[in-house]
């Protein structure tokens, strides 16, 4: 019973096989593989235009042997003999065109040509993302530009001076305010005072006080003498 089950898992397994292999165009089992079939004495499909990258598998369907050699290409490529039923893949990565052919049937020839990937092209930006490079660029602008406005505006600190400060020549050329003539008085009579005495003046006074006090001397004698004479 388990070999009856077996059996019949495996014969399910292979009529899915042979339905995708049918389904598949002759020549490609995949979007990034191609099949080439060894059949006839010749390989089908005989040309190939693959993109680098993509798989070719190679299938032998005759009782003869057969391989894969190339005869030309950037890159050198050799299977092993491949009996009926057997098969061998070779990824592709180098651009170029390949000539092969089978050893041991020099009259099996066929080709591939291998296109480089195309750059991917940059995608245009939308329209949110145009905006936001608008409105991002002037905005670096500005930014970059206010540190020499912020300078150019304020004055060098050496050169600042206050507004209500007049300069030496404003003011030796505004009038004297009132106060001024009382503090030029005061300072004459300072310096008057401050001055030494004249000799002359200094004589006088000392002649006057000389003078003073011999009248004073002459007058107590007088009271002196009269006040004698009254008492005798």
């Amino acid at each position: 019973m388990r070999a009856a089950g077996r059996a019949a898992l495996g014969a399910v397994l292979a009529l899915l096989g042979l339905s995708a292999l049918l389904v598949l165009p002759a020549g490609q089992a995949s979007a990034a593989s191609y099949h080439v079939l060894m059949k006839g004495y010749a390989f089908s499909p005989a040309a190939l235009t693959i993109t680098a990258g993509t798989t070719v598998t190679w299938t032998n369907e005759d009782t003869a042997p057969h391989d894969v050699k190339t005869t030309s290409g950037p890159v050198a490529i050799h299977s092993p003999m491949l009996s009926k039923g057997q098969s061998w893949s070779f990824t592709f990565t180098t651009a170029g065109s390949y000539g092969y052919v089978c050893t041991v049937h020099p009259n099996m020839t066929a080709q591939v040509a291998v296109k480089a990937v195309a750059a991917p092209t940059p995608a245009a930006p939308t329209t949110h993302e145009q905006q936001h490079q608008h409105t991002t660029v002037p905005s670096r602008t500005a930014t970059a530009r206010t540190p020499s406005h912020t300078s150019s505006s304020s004055p060098p600190p050496a050169m600042s001076m206050p507004a209500s400060s007049p300069t030496p020549a404003a003011a030796a050329a505004a009038p004297a305010s009132p106060t001024a003539a009382p503090q030029t008085g005061q300072l004459q009579q300072a310096a008057s005072t401050s001055r030494p005495l004249d000799p002359l003046l200094v004589l006088a006074g000392l002649v006057a006080g000389v003078a003073v006090m011999c009248l004073l001397l002459v007058g107590s004698r007088a009271a002196q003498a009269s006040g004698g004479e009254t008492t005798n």
